[in-house]
């Protein structure tokens, strides 16, 4: 921190103080068979050191010997020891020769990061100040070294070095009380190389309407009422109060790299229990029963255009994959439901344990995506039928197209198994159909989608996917009397689109809203004498929501969600579910 502190001052202050001195005849500037070799009467190193000694002195990186002059791994830019090294400086410049002098012969000039000089800019006594007291540092370094100094440019060095003496006093102690500070921090803090980001979210949500009823469930086990009709039972119109914490520990190795490590506790329990459908869930819930758990351990890199992912625990396909939905897809601050926070069919499945990988092409015009996950629970387990190859997985690609900068689409291809009592084909985000279409008979889903985001303009962004899956038996089903299902098919579909305007009356507030329809079992193959396995109507979602900012750190999130046609039968009742969301960023 102090080292990138006295590269600011210097670069971005002491250079442009530097070519008033120059270009004002601060220092004589020789003629070129002059360069390096001081003409006129020189003064004994002794007695030099003595006049520029008496003076306030600043520590900074120009103390030190100038040959190993610090560099900048990302700028490629360090002491300039030609000229011709900046780039905004020609021959035909009125004050060339005067640079080139200080550069060849005192060595006290320092380019900015993209090898410009900017003498144009205007200066102020403080950058002066700053300017001369890099010089001086650089004159009295040669001087220790016995090379031979000008007596002109001493006598001129000091009449400045009287000039600004209060402002070289000033700027001494603004650096050594940064100095302090600096030296403070380094000392107590938790680490060079991690960092931490923590969340906290408040949630309060209540549902209301009925329970929805399996649309797989027999007749007979069902109660009806005097009309004739399935008799169904009102949620309880119950508030819930709940939480969940999260601590992100990131660290950085080299500066582009990233270890994740995640803790995570929580309340939020899942709405589906008290509703009758995963539908209702919210796209934040997570319980621990306050517990603090291990989460996220994972570890990202890149090479050139190449970036790597190696996962042990939690590594997401939406870690890898650009899910699209820019302004919502987060889980803390993005939407209230879980469905629409991104598409189920193409953004989740087995997870958590693996590796990925993506390459940029054309100036990350273009992005080719590709991994291979194991599910959480097996992947690290050598039991039979678990491990990385043998249990639950995910593999897929993906083609990303960025042809401007307010749009984008995604291309996406996943294919995913499911091992028997572990089919989950909807992700937890359609109706039980479509969850299941095997009745528990191993599954392969293989998905086909397309994810867009169009920024309208500076206020309006909308979003857009789409997806079509196939899923397949693959052996018997379990507890179906161990029929053989193997090759039976089903198609699943979904969609959802979101329409968010920014900045609605505050900076950084946003009102969003969209719908869309849930991972739907349009056709499902069957055997003679399966109970009804398709779903009878489509279900949808209708969200609305508004983040507003309180303050740095807190964003208050109000709004509410609907379920239409839960469980993808024309029978239930459409549910309701509201939700006041705090969260607290630091």
């Amino acid at each position: 921190m102090r080292k990138l502190f006295f590269q600011c001052l210097k670069m971005t202050s002491g250079l442009v103080a530097l070519s008033m001195i120059a270009a004002q005849s601060a220092i004589a500037a020789p003629d070129e068979s002059q360069l390096n070799q001081p003409q006129g009467e020189t003064i004994s190193p002794e007695e030099a050191l003595g006049v520029l000694q008496n003076r306030p002195t600043i520590k900074t990186p120009l103390n030190r010997d100038t040959s190993k002059q610090f560099r900048d791994a990302g700028s490629g830019m360090s002491q300039v020891t030609s000229i011709s090294e900046l780039r905004d400086v020609s021959p035909t410049d009125w004050a060339y020769e005067a640079l080139r002098s200080l550069v060849e012969r005192y060595g006290c000039i320092v380019g900015y990061p993209d090898r410009t000089f900017r003498g144009n800019r205007a200066t102020s006594r403080w950058e002066f100040a700053a300017g001369l007291n890099a010089c001086l540092n650089t004159i009295e370094r040669l001087l220790q070294e016995n090379v031979a100094v000008l007596r002109e440019d001493i006598e001129k060095l000091k009449r400045l070095a009287q000039e600004f003496e209060q402002e070289l006093m000033a700027l001494k102690a603004r650096v050594d009380n940064l100095e302090s500070r600096t030296a403070f921090l380094e000392d107590h803090q938790f680490s060079t190389t991690t960092k931490l980001r923590g969340e906290v979210i408040f949630t309060t949500s209540s549902a209301s309407g009925e329970r929805a009823i399996d649309s797989r469930q027999r007749d007979d086990i069902f109660n009806f009422g005097a009309d004739g009709r399935r008799a169904t039972r009102r949620i309880d119109d119950n508030a819930t109060l709940s939480f969940r914490t999260r601590l992100n520990f990131q660290s950085s190795f080299y500066g582009k790299d990233l270890l994740r490590v995640r803790l995570q506790s929580g309340t939020i329990t899942r709405w589906d229990r008290a509703t009758g459908t995963t539908m209702a869930r919210l796209g934040h819930d997570a319980s621990t029963n306050a517990d603090m758990r291990l989460d996220d351990v994972w570890y990202r890199f890149p090479m050139g255009n190449f970036r790597g992912f190696v996962g042990t625990s939690s590594l997401s396909i939406d870690n890898v994959f650009d899910v699209g939905n820019a302004v919502l897809k987060s889980g803390g601050t993005g939407t209230l439901s879980r469905f629409m926070r991104r598409n189920p069919l193409l953004f989740r499945g087995p997870e958590g344990i693996g590796a990925a990988g993506e390459y940029k092409f054309w100036d990350n015009k273009l992005v080719v995506r590709g991994l291979y996950l194991a599910d959480q629970g097996v992947g690290n387990s050598p039991d039979l039928g678990e491990g990385l190859f043998n249990g639950d997985y995910s593999a897929g690609g993906q083609l990303s197209i960025y042809p401007a900068d307010n749009l984008d689409f995604s291309f996406t291809y996943l294919f995913s198994h499911y091992t028997e009592d572990d089919v989950n084909t909807s992700s937890s985000n359609g109706s039980r159909v479509a969850s299941d279409p095997f009745f528990g008979a191993p599954t392969n889903r293989d998905s086909y989608g397309i994810t867009g985001d169009w920024r309208i303009n500076d206020t309006f962004h909308l979003y857009c996917t789409g997806a079509y899956a196939l899923a397949r038996a693959q052996g018997f089903a379990n507890p179906a009397n161990g029929e053989d299902r193997r090759g039976l098919g089903a198609d699943l579909w979904t969609w959802a689109a979101i329409l968010s305007a920014v900045d609605i009356f505050k900076e950084g507030a946003v009102f969003s809203v969209g719908g869309g329809q849930y991972v739907t079992a349009e056709r499902v193959e069957t055997l003679p004498g399966d109970l009804q396995s398709i779903d009878k109507d489509t279900p949808y979602i209708i969200e609305a929501q508004y983040k507003y900012p309180l303050a740095d750190g807190i964003l208050l999130t109000p709004g509410f969600y609907t379920v239409i046609n839960p469980e993808g039968d024309e029978d239930n009742n459409t549910i309701w579910v509201g939700v006041l969301r705090t969260t607290f960023s630091f």
